[in-house]
């Protein structure tokens, strides 16, 4: 990630000067002088004096501060940015006035936290000041710095005058790839276990042929390579590994289902967190993933290989976001159909209720034609939570008996596609990257493709 530079424009946006408060104080004290000059106790003649006085002073000091020169900023920062992490902007201003107090306030988008700002300096001339901030971006897609906001205070401190110095910065939100960064330095096993995948330890099994090796107790006699071992009078095993450059297809849900939220982030980002970690690691076991957005935003990825190929996918789905219309799943399934033709496993993440099950079973079982499906349902945190709550009166013995009768309609739903010869996973967002792992791991030691 490259630092970016946001300069000053040639014309900055500029405002009317706006009273500061000490030019409210005094027109307060006038305002009284006013009153004591109406009751006779002061003449009037003086009051008019006062106010002419104040209104030169006053009008002399707006003048001068808006022959003041706008303040030259520079911005540094990354120009991509993981969701969920702060991360350090810097401010860099030069002042050509003599002395020059100001307040610094970045138009970062709305809705990120924000640590730091805003902040009151005093640049001199010739000098320059710098100020950092802490900002953690809320959401993904791409969003805009609308340049940075300077409120200048006069030399006698009667008026503010704001100003925007800056043009807007275009800034790209991704998922968070910190844990893919990590993974990274670990082996596609060590990494595995890093998410919480549980494998099955076993040796020597696979498809493809890997290495010939002196033969180890437990080895199955399948293995013996029976000419190796004339040649070497000594036992020798072929060993094997899972087959490589099979076919990674992600279909993940971007309708309404995808929508719910567990803490900050919604389903769907926790969905795009998980998928790029099982894209990850399938492509460092030599698979090509691709993936396939339907609902609401839509995106498709053809499969590829190498490690690379995950920029692609960061590339094409960090701006996606769930929208609230429903899904049409057969719609989906067809155009999967139709882009991929080799057979390939395929991962459709979505949020499984019974209303859907006639068009997810029947779009499951035009892909299971030609392709291995496996189906992962998340189910929300708050369904556990009011599940094993404490029943304390009718309103919690109604909440817990609709909760227990919604999950016995979800399980009925799953276990009628499991009836149909196809997986599924019924997780929660916290155990979905694990699961998925889990089970791509499962059919490539399986050999089910």
């Amino acid at each position: 990630m490259s630092a970016v530079v946001a300069p000053v424009p040639a014309t900055p946006a500029r405002s009317l000067p706006r009273p500061a408060p000490a030019l409210l104080a005094l027109l307060v004290l006038w305002g009284a002088f006013g009153l004591v000059a109406s009751i006779g106790w002061a003449p009037a003649r003086a009051w008019w004096i006062a106010g002419a006085a104040l209104a030169a002073i006053a009008l002399f000091d707006a003048w001068r501060v808006t022959l003041v020169a706008t303040p030259r900023v520079q911005r540094h920062m990354p120009d991509t940015w993981p969701i969920g992490l702060e991360r350090e902007v810097g401010l860099t201003l030069d002042g050509d006035a003599r002395q020059q107090p100001l307040d610094v306030f970045d138009l970062h988008p709305g809705g990120w936290s924000m640590q730091g700002l805003p902040r009151r300096l005093t640049l001199r001339r010739g000098e320059s000041s710098s100020i950092d901030y802490r900002l953690r971006a809320n959401a993904r897609g791409d969003f805009a710095f609308e340049g940075v906001q300077l409120r200048l205070h006069s030399p006698w401190r009667l008026w503010w005058h704001s100003r925007v110095a800056g043009a807007a910065q275009p800034v790209r939100v991704f998922p968070n790839f910190a844990p893919l960064a990590k993974f990274a330095m670990f082996s596609a096993e060590q990494a595995s276990r890093l998410v919480g995948a549980h494998l099955k330890r076993r040796r020597g099994e696979g498809t493809d042929f890997h290495q010939m090796r002196e033969y180890r107790v437990g080895d199955s006699l399948r293995q013996i390579d029976w000419k190796a071992t004339a040649r070497a009078r000594r036992l020798i095993s072929r060993e094997y590994q899972d087959e490589r450059n099979q076919q990674l297809v992600l279909m993940l849900d971007t309708g309404r289902r995808l929508l719910a939220r567990d803490g900050e982030f919604s389903h769907f980002d926790r969905v795009l967190d998980a998928a790029l970690v099982v894209a990850y690691l399938a492509l460092r076991q030599g698979d090509a993933v691709g993936l396939l957005a339907s609902g609401g935003a839509s995106a498709w990825v053809p499969p590829r290989r190498g490690v690379g190929a995950i920029d692609s996918l960061l590339r094409a789905s960090y701006a996606l976001q769930p929208q609230p219309i429903a899904t049409d799943f057969l719609a989906a399934a067809t155009e999967l159909s139709l882009r991929q033709r080799r057979r390939s496993l395929v991962m459709l993440v979505t949020n499984l209720r019974d209303e859907d099950m006639d068009d997810v079973l029947t779009a499951v079982q035009m892909l299971r034609k030609r392709h291995l499906v496996c189906v992962a349902s998340l189910r929300e945190d708050s369904l556990d939570t009011a599940l094993a709550g404490e029943v304390h009166d009718l309103r919690d013995a109604i909440r817990a008996g609709a909760t227990a009768q919604y999950l016995e309609q979800r399980a009925a739903a799953h276990d009628a596609l499991r009836n149909h010869g196809v997986m599924v996973l019924d997780v929660s967002c916290d155990q979905l990257a694990a699961s998925l792992v889990e089970k791509y791991l499962a059919v490539k030691r399986d050999g089910l493709l």
